[in-house]
């Protein structure tokens, strides 16, 4: 496998999370499943992604770790992600166990709480994420799809904030007061389907996309990398992963920005 020079690996900007750096762009993989996945996850790295994002639900880990065992990137320059659903509560050591069999690794990056547990912050399952973190089989451990109330009934129950919170976000979806109380917790807001979830017919983003000489796609990217907010994109055609990667080398202006912000308030 031919991968790519290390610089542009190095223009992903990363987020901290106590310590360990999170790539701000990374490869999401469902619904993929099988040789498939398989092969896009290895032409994914191929092309500088670091972050592979996956999960128990989506039913690929096993297909993820056939990639990851075939890649020349070495394990400590990649960060894997899975998520726990929330119809394994009671059985999240097991779970764990499963994804790290399956992906064919000793740890997982990032851990996450795929949705709240019926509704509720499942403060026993966090509880038992901590504990995996302890024993060093997680690095990190998160939520997705959480309220602002719910990450507080956490972090009141145990001491302790998620590291990201994973959710649908995207231009349309723009919430700045959300985005802020994060922010202010320490928590990462992880974006999954920023372009899915984006009309990217838009004539301001259309707009702004010209007077780069760049894609929609592209700029969609950049306007979450101007926020801070890690993006998780997947396409199983080689062009455009690294059309969604190259946005890491794009900069909008505040004006533009500011533009795309108010998409949200449409």
């Amino acid at each position: 496998m031919t991968a790519r020079p290390q610089s542009e690996v190095d223009r992903v900007p990363v987020a901290d999370l106590g310590g360990l750096p999170m790539p701000l762009i990374g490869y999401g993989t469902h619904p993929m499943r099988g040789p498939q996945a398989t092969e896009a996850v290895l032409a994914a790295l191929e092309e500088g992604y670091r972050l592979v994002d996956t999960a128990t639900r989506y039913r690929n880990e096993e297909a993820i770790g056939a990639a990851l065992a075939q890649t020349g990137v070495p394990r400590e320059d990649l960060f894997v992600t899975t998520k726990m659903p929330p119809d394994r509560v009671g059985l999240e050591r097991r779970t764990l166990e499963e994804s790290l069999t399956a992906l064919g690794v000793d740890h997982v990056d990032l851990w996450l709480i795929h949705w709240p547990p019926g509704g509720y912050p499942g403060v026993t399952s966090w509880g038992e994420f901590a504990r995996a973190r302890e024993e060093g089989l997680v690095r990190a451990i998160g939520v997705s799809n959480y309220s602002i109330e719910l990450i507080d009934a956490l972090h009141e129950a145990t001491g302790q904030y998620p590291a990201v919170n994973q959710r649908q976000w995207g231009p349309g979806e723009y919430a700045p007061a959300f985005a802020e109380a994060l922010a202010a917790r320490g928590v990462v807001l992880s974006a999954h389907s920023p372009l899915r979830s984006t009309d990217l017919n838009d004539p301001v983003l259309v707009s702004i996309a010209r007077a780069h000489d760049r894609s929609v796609q592209e700029v969609v990217v950049a306007w979450n990398l101007h926020h801070g907010v890690a993006v998780t994109v997947k396409s199983a055609h080689r062009d455009r992963m690294v059309r969604n990667l190259s946005a890491a080398g794009l900069t909008l202006s505040e004006d533009e920005v500011a533009a795309i912000d108010q998409l949200g308030a449409a």
